[in-house]
């Protein structure tokens, strides 16, 4: 297998990872905004080429000026095409995917309530102009790839800082001017209010798909390989970014697992996966630099960091970040950048064909350390003055912020004419069989041999004489429940012999006086959650025994258990027979 090789096929998972963050970000928001979060998802990469080729390619790659600040443009893209021996497709495109990477981060921080339009135009300017210029100073040739002071280069391999902590500086900057989701924050009241001073209570806002978020960092972290491995030369160079990238990345994960499980007496599932991209990204600086044991600890360390970056964004500055990329991006591509400067081991740096430097737990003394300290101040100063002027332009001319109505109705709605992404999806069907319309079987219904007897009579008045139908009551019990118990409800009604069953998919919240639960460290306050109602009215089953076994049935002694509702009957009507009351409730088999 070729070098060039290696370049492509790993800048080719770079792409594929814009599915990722697309499945991450729509699967940790709500529903209402999911077309939105693809569109967007889309469209940074496919803007983002075309600027690349015109300004953004030249400003990375090409000929040094101002001391190494900066590329001249150029458009060899168009001009050296053809060239074999310049590598000006290979160049192009790699770089590329990794421009692409930057853009889409902020989109994330900065979901549910940001213009369409101008999520486009910043998407753009990182594209064109924010992510070539830094990125030239390391990959292009510029002042930071040359040894500061004469002892130490700067390190980054594959992106930590150039991409990532780029990108969470571009959404920390993006999500303070933008502000928070309506109903995010309460003020003492207990109103909602976009004003970080006023606000008293944090609320947590679950995304509408879970499912969908673990596909897309399963997504991520398979295409990470790529991401890391691309600019490898060797196969064995190549084994050692992966092995280092793996145990990094699973390091982070088991730490945040038991770091929230301690804290908050459960795993918590979103942190977790959040934490398992917090290891990506911490190693992502220092892949082909560090050994196992560096590894192990830079995931250490950010697997913890990722909760604690999450929490003391959302509850003590109080900036709105639905997916968490700022701590996931942002602190963790600062703490890889960083650890490379403590881990960087020089039998590695030499084994892989780089320049030889220990870290300063390795014995290599603090040059390195300051030489990754003095990069990563460069280029959060270069971000932060480009961001903010641009953030702030925006602001002050399209406007960055979606009006309240449209916020609160879905960006799908009035961004994109778009009802629902999930419009031609149907509940699914809660009982074990299809039933056709005439009451059969689906199987039967369509003649397996099956002889079906016709049991139609005509349709007229019986009257009751047994003592049993003078003397019954008839009553209505109504359950709300989750829809994960309905199985359970449903066979212990069986048990006690209630086989009538009406059965209903809808939304609901209870008061929730009961125990806390969490959603990424905050406190859930649930707003309309999917919820199964059961209908039964009985008369010969005792009233109290269907309550009893409907509550033995769904009692976990968590939110959500559901209620019991029971209502008088006043009368009931058989329509195929005009039986009414009493009999009009009973099974065939006791007529």
């Amino acid at each position: 297998m070729s070098d060039g090789l290696f370049y492509v096929v790993g800048a080719v998972l770079v792409w594929f990872m814009q599915a990722g963050f697309a499945m991450v970000e729509t699967g940790f928001t709500r529903a209402k905004n999911a077309g939105n979060i693809i569109m967007k998802n889309l469209m940074d990469f496919c803007l983002g080429t075309i600027v690349f080729v015109l300004l953004g390619f030249g400003l990375l790659l090409g000929t040094d000026a101002l001391g190494g600040f900066i590329g001249i443009p150029n458009l060899k893209i168009f001009s050296d095409f053809l060239d074999a021996d310049a590598e000006v497709a290979q160049d192009f495109f790699f770089n590329l995917v990794f421009c692409a990477t930057t853009a889409t981060i902020v989109s994330g921080a900065m979901a549910e309530r940001t213009k369409f339009l101008s999520y486009c135009i910043y998407s753009l300017v990182i594209s064109a102009i924010v992510y070539p210029i830094e990125a030239h100073w390391v990959w292009g040739g510029g002042w930071l790839s040359n040894a500061l002071f004469g002892h130490a280069t700067y390190v980054d391999f594959a992106g930590s800082s150039l991409i990532h902590m780029v990108g969470g500086i571009s959404s920390i900057i993006g999500a303070l001017i933008l502000g928070p989701r309506w109903g995010k924050y309460l003020d003492k009241d207990g109103k909602p209010t976009l004003v970080r001073k006023e606000v008293k209570y944090v609320r947590a806002i679950p995304g509408h798909n879970l499912t969908v978020g673990a596909l897309g960092v399963f997504i991520l972290w398979f295409c990470w390989y790529g991401f890391n491995g691309a600019a490898t030369t060797t196969v064995d160079q190549l084994a050692q970014v992966l092995v280092t990238t793996t145990i990094a990345t699973a390091t982070a994960t088991c730490a945040t697992m038991i770091f929230t499980w301690i804290k908050n007496k459960k795993p918590d599932v979103s942190m977790t996966l959040n934490g398992s991209l917090a290891g990506l990204v911490a190693i992502t600086a220092g892949c082909a630099n560090v050994d196992p044991i560096g590894a192990f600890f830079i995931g250490l360390i950010a697997g913890v960091l990722v909760v604690v970056a999450v929490e003391f964004i959302d509850k003590k500055l109080h900036i709105d970040d639905p997916v968490g990329a700022i701590a996931v991006h942002g602190a963790n591509g600062l703490w890889g950048t960083l650890a490379v400067g403590l881990f960087s081991s020089a039998a590695v740096c030499e084994a892989n064909g780089l320049t030889a430097q220990n870290g300063l737990f390795y014995g290599g003394g603090g040059w390195l350390l300051l030489t990754q300290l003095i990069g990563i101040l460069c280029i959060a100063a270069w971000t932060i003055l480009t961001m903010v002027a641009l953030f702030l332009l925006l602001k002050k001319t399209v406007g960055l912020r979606a009006a309240k109505v449209e916020e609160i109705e879905g960006l799908d709605k009035h961004e994109h004419g778009l009802p629902s992404a999930y419009a031609d999806f149907a509940p699914v069907p809660l009982a074990a069989e299809i039933i056709d319309p005439e009451g059969l079987p689906a199987a039967v219904a369509a003649g397996a041999g099956v002889t079906v007897t016709d049991m139609t009579v005509p349709a007229m008045p019986a009257v009751s004489e047994s003592k049993e139908a003078s003397a019954a009551k008839m009553s209505k019990v109504v359950i709300l429940t989750k829809q994960s118990k309905f199985e359970d409800l449903k066979q212990a009604l069986n048990a006690i012999g209630v086989t009538g069953l009406t059965v209903t998919q809808v939304l609901g919240c209870g008061v929730q006086k009961g125990a806390s639960e969490y959603y990424r460290g905050v406190k859930v306050d649930m707003d309309l959650l999917p919820k199964v109602k059961v209908e039964v009215v009985v008369s010969k089953v005792p009233v109290t025994e269907v309550v009893d076994a409907a509550r033995k049935a769904l009692y976990t002694g968590h939110i959500g258990d559901g209620k019991i509702f029971v209502y008088d009957v006043e009368d009931v009507v058989r329509v195929r027979t005009g039986e009414s009351g009493y009999d009009a409730l009973q099974d065939a088999d006791d007529e």
